[in-house]
Formats: structure tokens, sequence, C-alpha cells
């Protein structure tokens, strides 16, 4: 496939000019950029900045052009007419009149689901002019957050990671750089956890866990997703949470609650099989069912913010801690863990079921 951007717009969000962005979100789809000369399927306005949800959402959809204000905004053309009426309408700022295109207007469009971000939503798109930038700096971080996550990143640090997120892109620090620094931290946190300074501990750990969020959302607003950056990102997240486990416990003789050797490793047999065990059910569902597990029902995606992961099991450890007892933060975690664990058992167990007995299993984000 092949896209044509039309308009001059020196205006940069996230650093990048309007035909820069799409350019950017053009080829992470795979999509060939061609001459303005050229006669492509895709057509984009530089004069607008929109989600990269429309792109992906047009380049299916054959025949239809977004706009705003009756402006053509991005277009999937069929027939040498179409493409001249969009380029006609993009060129003279006007809106595109009657046409053989179906429209989707930005201001009373619906929903779209979006399955990498886990979330159903209504994707931005508008002028991208001084006046708007700012506008657009927070309806494109929080359109890159996911929305089915854990209560922490849902609602405690989305602000802070949106400044944080805005320093790296002014600065020109690449999320990469931004996952190195946030492995500093959390390795740091690991050994305070180990020689049993969990205070400092906690906070670094609370560190780390923010930057895990900026170095997402700054990839995905300036559009450098890469595979290596994945890897790199979701490999950390998921190797170092059973060492951090490991090392509060290993940690507990030193701060002065030491626990029977016995209870430690039956804990930690729970935390880490636990966890491990979870990750599989998590993989046998998206094998099964081509979906997450978190977005089959309401309910899933409601547990997803308690569930025994990093940052709600950073929050059992810190109220164990508030009141000087880091050895009942380990037991807790270990119960949370086991009883997380047999919720998403039984989740899996029940859609097999529902499998079975011929009855669709999809994404209440997909049903809605």
């Amino acid at each position: 496939m092949r896209l044509k951007i039309m308009g001059d717009n020196p205006t940069q969000l996230w650093g990048l000019t309007g035909a820069e962005r799409i350019a950017r979100i053009a080829a992470a789809r795979k999509v060939s950029i061609e001459p303005a000369d050229a006669h492509t399927e895709l057509i984009a306005n530089a004069t607008f900045a929109f989600d990269p949800a429309w792109f992906a959402h047009l380049v299916g959809l054959p025949g239809t052009v977004l706009t705003r204000q009756g402006i053509p905004v991005l277009a999937h053309v069929r027939s040498a007419a179409e493409h001249a009426a969009v380029g006609r309408a993009i060129r003279d700022g006007k809106p595109l009149g009657e046409s053989t295109l179906q429209v989707i207007a930005a201001e009373t469009a619906g929903t779209i689901e979006d399955p990498v971000l886990r979330k159903r939503e209504q994707p931005f798109v508008d002028f991208l002019t001084p006046q708007t930038l700012r506008s657009l700096e927070r309806a494109s971080y929080f359109g890159a957050y996911k929305g089915v996550t854990d209560v922490l990143t849902k609602y405690l640090w989305p602000e802070w990671a949106l400044v944080l997120t805005r320093i790296a892109a002014k600065l020109g620090i690449s999320p990469n750089m931004v996952t190195t620094i946030g492995l500093a931290f959390c390795i740091t946190a690991g050994v305070a956890f180990y020689q049993g300074h969990y205070w400092l501990g906690l906070i670094t750990g609370l560190v780390s866990m923010v930057l895990d969020t900026v170095d997402g959302k700054l990839a995905r607003c300036t559009i450098t997703s890469s595979a290596w950056g994945n890897i790199y990102d979701h490999g950390i997240d998921l190797i170092h949470p059973p060492i951090w486990w490991w090392a509060w416990a290993a940690g507990l003789a030193s701060y002065g609650t030491p626990l029977p050797a016995t209870t430690v490793w039956i804990a930690l047999i729970g935390i880490v099989g636990g966890y491990v065990v979870q990750r599989m059910i998590e993989g046998a569902f998206i094998s099964g069912f081509k979906m997450h597990i978190h977005v089959w029902r309401k309910l899933d995606s409601q547990f997803r913010l308690i569930t025994a992961r990093r940052n709600p099991n950073w929050v059992i450890l810190l109220a164990a801690l508030c009141v000087g007892r880091p050895d009942w933060g380990l037991l807790a975690l270990a119960w949370w863990t086991v009883l997380s664990c047999a919720f998403h058992l039984v989740r899996l167990g029940q859609a097999y079921v529902c499998k079975a007995q011929g009855r669709p299993v999809v994404s209440w984000l997909t049903a809605q």
C-alpha cells in the first residue's frame, strides 16, 4: 500500500512536523511514501495531527475518508476521481463536498477498539497549530496509554509520566535510554531489598516503575517503537519481579524481622511459582483465543487493576513496611499471588467451557 502526504505544516508535535509524524506512522505499518504527484491508495493531510489508530483503521476501509470540519484528514481512495477530489479539498483547505467516499466525521465519530493498547475509545484528531499543541500533546500521550492495566499505572502517575515524557522528548532522549535509566533504578531497588534497606528499595523501585511507563509512552508519542525496544523493555519487565521478591525475603534478617527458612522458601515458591503459572495462563489464553485474558470480560479488566503483578505487589509491601513488618508483606504477597493465580486459572477454564459449548469468546471491548 502507498501513501501521499499533502500540506506544509512546520508546527512540531513531540519534535515532529505533521508530515514527519505521518511518515513515521506509515513506516510502522509498512506503507510506502510516494511523491506528491503520485496516485496512491492513501492520502494524508499534514495540516492535522491524528492518533495512529485512525491510520490502522482506515487502512482496512477502502472508500473511506476521515474529516474534521469537513476537510479531509486521511483518506483511503479507490479511484482517480476520489483521489482528485480529496487532493483538491486538501490543497484548498476546504470541505470535501459531495463524494463517493464514506465520510467519518471526527466530531461525531464513534469509538474504535485498539487491541494492542487494550481499550476502546475515540481516537484524537485536530488541526496541528501552536494553539492546539498543548492539547494535542495530552491527547497523544493519553491515547498511547493502555486501557487495561494496573491501578498505579492507570491512576497514580499518568501526570508524572507525562511531564517526564515531555522532558525526554525535548532533550532528545530515546525510549531505550529511558529504559536503561529505569533498569539502573530497578537494580538499585533489588540490591536495597537484599540488604534490608526497604524504604530505599521501594522509592527507587517506584522510580523504575514510573520510567517503565515513560519509555513506552515516549516511543508511541514520537512514533519510535522498535522490535529491539519492545524486547528490551518487556524482557526486563518479565525477569526482574521474581528477583525483587527473592531479594525482599533475603533482606528480612538484616531488617530485624527474620522468618524461619522453611516459611521463606514456601512463600517464595508460592510467589515465584505463582508468577510463572500466571504468565503461562496468560500465554495459554492468547494462544487459545487470540486476545489477552484481561480483556475477555469487564471483570477480567477490573481484576487486572489489582492482580498479583509488580505494581500492585509494591503496594502490598509498602503497606507492610508502614507498620514495620516486611515479613508480613512477604507472606501477604505469597497468598495474594496464589489467589490471583487461582482466579485466572478459573477464568481460563471458563473460557474453554464457553468455547466447547459453541459460545463465542470475544473481548468485551469488541462487543461494545
